[in-house]
């Protein structure tokens, strides 16, 4: 017989998996190229949330704000590039995704209703093989 305090571990257990599972379906993803059409479409804004130093090595997608995550304005411009609209939907992308899901977290935290992320990424993950690989189109970043 397990004890009352190993049955409330593995419910908390438990519940951290649920609760996990249920955040992730709460942040919608696409794929590369269905963020393409929608950018496309005009139906969202698409943001390179990469460094400068990763722009000059493999361009940025065709069309693509480019808002490094890591500047002390990225909240500041990201705003700006929507013309404040928290509600605007949003596609991000990084070089494989990682960044993009902690970004994706981190605005939808801050009232952002409508991120998407490109997990698959620039270079590709577990979730595709990426907008290079893909053919999608880029632009050389010339003024990084």
């Amino acid at each position: 017989m397990k004890s009352k305090p190993s049955v409330l571990l593995a419910a908390a257990i438990l519940s951290a998996i649920l609760l996990v599972g249920c955040q992730s379906s709460q942040r919608p993803t696409l794929s590369a190229p269905e963020a393409y059409e929608q950018f496309q479409a005009d139906a969202l804004t698409l943001v390179d949330i990469r460094t400068p130093k990763e722009w000059r090595q493999t361009g940025v997608a065709e069309g693509a704000l480019r808002i490094d995550m890591t500047s002390a304005t990225f909240l500041n411009d990201l705003l700006s590039a929507v013309d404040g609209d928290k509600n605007a939907p949003i596609a991000i992308i990084c070089r494989t995704g990682n960044r993009a899901t902690f970004i994706q977290r981190a605005l939808m935290e801050r009232g952002f209703t409508n991120v998407l992320n490109i997990k698959e990424g620039m270079t590709g993950s577990s979730a595709g093989p990426g907008w290079l690989r893909r053919g999608l189109p880029i632009e050389a970043c010339k003024t990084c």
